[in-house]
């Protein structure tokens, strides 16, 4: 598995302490870096975009000042530059059918998670990562 940068996105404290214990403690990734701001991770997402480290972000639906949709909007111009190396998981405690609809409209998006992440969701989606760099 080449390296693998992981962002985690989350304006909850305890939300960020125990997904980063978890990726940890799986060996998920070697690099994580969290954020407390949408706005913080989408400039450093967008300044590291040039790598080729694949890169995994787990994104927060409800912030403040910007939300993970407006974030994923924001992303938009780098669509191209990001697909294939960028896996975004959607992270909502929420259970709108609505979410994962609208989800579906954002070819970054890998998939949406509920909160709490857990161990077993963390382990398929590094094997489906693995599979496809192996591809």
């Amino acid at each position: 598995m080449p390296l693998m940068k992981t962002y985690l996105i989350d304006d909850d404290d305890l939300g960020i302490y125990l997904t980063e214990q978890l990726l940890r403690a799986e060996g998920f990734s070697n690099t994580i870096c969290t954020f407390q701001s949408a706005t913080e991770a989408l400039r450093e997402l967008v300044q590291e975009k040039e790598k080729a480290d694949p890169t995994v972000v787990f994104l927060d639906l409800n912030m403040p000042l910007m939300n993970g949709w407006q974030f994923l909007d924001a992303l938009a111009p780098y669509r191209e530059e990001l697909r294939g190396h960028c896996h975004i998981y959607i992270l909502t405690s929420s259970l709108a059918l609505s979410d994962l609809e609208k989800s579906r409209e954002y070819d970054l998006v890998a998939g949406l998670i509920h909160k709490p992440i857990d161990s077993e969701e963390i382990r398929a989606i590094h094997s489906q990562l693995v599979d496809e760099a192996s591809e």
